[in-house]
This record gives C-alpha cells, sequence and structure tokens, in this order.
C-alpha cells in the first residue's frame, strides 16, 4: 500500500533521540525550549510554545484570547474536527464560514458578508480560526483587515504549513494574526510523533499559553501573588493542563527541521509531476494563490464527475483496492452528528458540500519516488475508467 502520507526519519533523527535518552531529562530539559527558539527563528515569530499537540495549541491560544461562555468561534467547515472543538472546549459557539472553490480555503467575500450580517444582528465571534488546508496560506491580507475593522482576534491554524509562505514570508511570523498553530503528527511536513506548537509576537498572550500548557503554575516571583517562600516554591496562578512537550519530541523535531526547506521544495517537485501527468484527466488539480508558497502537506484532486461514469466513491475504493491509500480530508465539520445536533444542516455551507463529494488526497510525502508516482496514476487511470 501506498500510503496517502507518512514521516521521514533518518539516521540524524535518531541520534537525536537517543541522545536524550541517555541524558538527564525526558522532560523539561533545554531540547524543548532549544526546538521553540529555533522554530521561532526559523519563521520569524517572537514567541513559540512547544505543546503536545496542536488541538492542545489550539485550545489554550483560544483561552489566551478569552474565550469563553457566549463567545462566538468561526472557522471553515473543510477541516480536522479540532479547528472547531477548540471553541466548544472553552464554552464558546462555533459558526462556520464556506469555503473559497478554488483554494478551498475559509472564504474572504462569504467572510465579510457574514461579518456585516453579524455586526448588524450583535453577535459577532470573538476568535476565528483560518486554517490554511493543504498548505496553502489563507488570504491573510484581507482577512485581518476584516478582523480589525469588526474587532475579530486570528487564529491561524496552519497545521499543514510549516515551511510555506505567504506574499514571500514564512507562515507563523505573526503579521497578520495574534496567534498561529502547527502540527507535527507524522503525516504533517515535519514530525515529532505527536506534537505541536503555537506562535504569538504578543508578551501577554505568551505567558499565558505558557501557563496554561503547565497546569496554571509558575515559578516567576513576577507572577506570583506573593514572595517566594523559598527556592522550592510555586503557585498555581490559572487553571491548566498537561500539555507539555517531551525532551524526545523536541529532539526529533529539531532534527527534522534542518531539513525542512528541503521537505517543502520536495513536495512542489511531486507536485508539480502530478499537475503534468493528470493534465488531461477528468479532474480539478490544485490552484495555487500567486500571493503563495504552499507547504503542500496534502495534493487534493476534484473529480469531475459530469464527465465521469463512476461515483466518487467508486473511484474512492477502486484506488484503496489497488493499493494507494488515498484519503479525503476532510468531512465538513458540520455534517458531524455532533454538530448536527447543535443544528447545522449539510446544505448550510454548500461550496463546502461540493468539496467533499469530489475531492481525494493523493499520496503526498517527501519520499514519495517516481515509480510510486507513476502506479498512482496509473491506478487513479484505471479508477477513473478513461
Amino acid at each position: 500500500m501506498i500510503p496517502y502520507g507518512k514521516q521521514d526519519i533518518q539516521q540524524s533523527d535518531i541520534d537525536a533521540v537517543v541522545e536524550v535518552l541517555t541524558s538527564d531529562f525526558l522532560t523539561q530539559g533545554p531540547k524543548v525550549p532549544a526546538f521553540e527558539s529555533a522554530v521561532a527563528e526559523k519563521v520569524g515569530a517572537k514567541h513559540a510554545l512547544a505543546v503536545n499537540s496542536a488541538t492542545s495549541a489550539l485550545h489554550i491560544a483560544c483561552l489566551a484570547l478569552g474565550l469563553g461562555e457566549g463567545d462566538w468561534l468561526w472557522t471553515t467547515p473543510v477541516t480536522f474536527v479540532a479547528s472547531a472543538n477548540c471553541g466548544l472546549y472553552c464554552g464558546a459557539k462555533v459558526d462556520f464560514v464556506d469555503i473559497d472553490p478554488q483554494t478551498y480555503n475559509l472564504s474572504v467575500s462569504a467572510l465579510k458578508e457574514k461579518l456585516e450580517k453579524a455586526a448588524s444582528e450583535k453577535r459577532l465571534p470573538k476568535v476565528l480560526v483560518v486554517v490554511h488546508l493543504c498548505g496553502q496560506p489563507c488570504e491573510m491580507q484581507a482577512i485581518k483587515a476584516l478582523a480589525e475593522r469588526y474587532g475579530v482576534k486570528v487564529i491561524e491554524d496552519a497545521s499543514h504549513a510549516i515551511g510555506g509562505k505567504y506574499q514571500s514570508e514564512y507562515i507563523g511570523n505573526g503579521r497578520y494574526s495574534d496567534i498561529t498553530v502547527f502540527s507535527f503528527h507524522p503525516v504533517k511536513i515535519i514530525t515529532t510523533a505527536e506534537g505541536g506548537m503555537a506562535l504569538t509576537n504578543c508578551d501577554e498572550l505568551a505567558t499565558k499559553m505558557n501557563l496554561l500548557r503547565s497546569h496554571g503554575i509558575t515559578r516567576d516571583s513576577e507572577l506570583m501573588t506573593h514572595e517566594p517562600d523559598g527556592p522550592w516554591y510555586y503557585q498555581q496562578v490559572d487553571l491548566g493542563f498537561n500539555y507539555r512537550m517531551t525532551e524526545l519530541q523536541a529532539a526529533l523535531g529539531l532534527s527534522q527541521l534542518e531539513r525542512l526547506d528541503d521537505y517543502v521544495a520536495r513536495r512542489h517537485e511531486i507536485a508539480e509531476r502530478y499537475s503534468g501527468l493528470l493534465k488531461d484527466f477528468p479532474l480539478t488539480l490544485p490552484w495555487q494563490h500567486p500571493d503563495s508558497y504552499s507547504g503542500l502537506h496534502l495534493y487534493v484532486i476534484r473529480l469531475k464527475l459530469n464527465e465521469l461514469s463512476v461515483s466518487h466513491k467508486a473511484v474512492f475504493e477502486s484506488l484503496r483496492a489497488q493499493g494507494i491509500g488515498v484519503n479525503l480530508h476532510y468531512i465538513p465539520v458540520h455534517t458531524q452528528p455532533y454538530y448536527q445536533k447543535l443544528g447545522f444542516k449539510p446544505d448550510d455551507f454548500p461550496e463546502a458540500m461540493a468539496y467533499y463529494h469530489q475531492a481525494i488526497s493523493l499520496p503526498m510525502y517527501p519520499t514519495l519516488n517516481k515509480n510510486e508516482q507513476q502506479d498512482v496514476v496509473e491506478a487513479l487511470k484505471k479508477a477513473l475508467q478513461v
């Protein structure tokens, strides 16, 4: 089976992890801050806080921005459920903004229209989570302008996008948002096995997220209610969580980070070859916004079903049967049973549903070779019956 994505672990990665295993620190040692500093420097952010998953990063980001009961969080329906669930974790209500039919990211025009309506109804969102689907950044300049006009805080869910660029600058630099979140899951661009990171240029937000990821506990006397009782002293000044990243994960991440640009460049080579091989197939191929350099976590095709005699499901099942581990990113969140119980209906977001009924993610990872890619194309040709 050729999977849709997988990690690339090299000897340098193994050596980095073994070095930690034989050191004095498995958690809360020097590797986590070193990894944070390296990522922050790479993307041009002031602060980076490593956590045990991107979901945890989204959660503490929302809390740091003050999201709570009575507030609204908006996001895209075409994302993993964590992009919306983080709002529910905080007691907020969640709504969605339909996608752009070309980029599959949150639509700026739909956002503008929805914000205008929400302003008149006095139900503006407190937080907007924009998702850089497949690694392609959203139209952040326009989104920031709208967010400032309506007083909305912005989180970039860049789980797919580390190493990508917007307007020639690395995603994560915080120019157009309050907080950016990265994922280091094994199928993502670089991995720490599980893990995530929240980045911000705001000192106050960084301090808040630092507390929240570690039980709300501090040893910083400036954050305490009184002078420390002694060198052993700490205080819990907030209700936090155990969301810390381990030294093992950070060591792996540091090693992988050295190959980040090479990984993204390799993904672009693979995407370019796919686009050349598939240009005459009855498919809509990925479109890249001229302002962006995608991280290309995913290569998503859309079937032109009006030109095919087979169904979306039949094509997907045929590819799987031929040993091609395709996937579908994602089932629109608003169609999930939990969200249906909140009152959402499938046809609330028609562009998201059109995407869902046509999309398939083809294998995309740096070690995918030409022969395997050719196998994917031949299997797809057979599945499409063209």
